[in-house]
C-alpha cells in the first residue's frame, strides 16, 4: 500500500523567479532543472517538483522517457513541515525578502501554521507535523 509522498509538484510560468525563491530565500536545495521545463528541490526526504505547466502540457519525444503530458493552471498549495524554533527563521526569512505573511495561528491541537505564497501565487504553509498527528 501507500507508503507516503515522494514527490509533489507546483506549476509556475516563471522558473528563474521560482529558483530565485525556493533555493535564494527558502533555502532548497537544487538538484536538477532542465531550461524553461522544470527545476527540482529535495524538501526533507522528499523532492518538490517545479514545472512550467505549458513545457509538460506536450506529450514526451519518441524514445524520451514515458512520462505523460501533465500540469495545472492557477495557484496551488503545499505545507512544508517545520518544528519549534524553526518558525522565528523562517518569519526572518521572509521578512527579510519582503514575502508578506498572509496567516500565522495555531489550530484547535495546538500546532502552528505559518502561510504565505510564491513569485507564481502557490499557497505556502509551514506547520508543525503534529497537525496531522503524525
Amino acid at each position: 500500500m501507500i507508503a507516503g509522498i515522494l514527490e509533489s509538484a507546483l506549476y509556475v510560468d516563471d522558473l528563474d523567479a521560482a529558483e530565485a525563491f525556493y533555493g535564494g530565500i527558502l533555502g532548497l536545495t537544487k538538484i536538477a532543472a532542465q531550461a524553461n521545463r522544470h527545476i527540482f528541490f529535495k524538501a526533507g526526504s522528499g523532492v518538490l517538483l517545479i514545472f512550467n505547466p505549458e513545457e509538460t502540457a506536450i506529450p514526451a519525444p519518441s524514445g524520451a522517457l514515458p512520462v505523460p503530458p501533465h500540469g495545472a493552471k492557477g495557484a496551488g498549495h503545499l505545507c512544508f513541515t517545520l518544528e519549534g524554533d524553526d518558525f522565528a527563521a523562517l518569519r526572518a526569512r521572509l521578512e527579510e525578502h519582503a514575502v508578506p505573511v498572509e496567516a500565522d495561528f495555531r489550530w484547535p491541537n495546538g500546532a502552528r501554521s505559518v502561510y504565505f505564497r510564491d513569485p507564481a501565487g502557490n499557497s505556502l504553509e509551514c506547520a508543525e507535523k503534529r497537525l496531522w498527528n503524525l
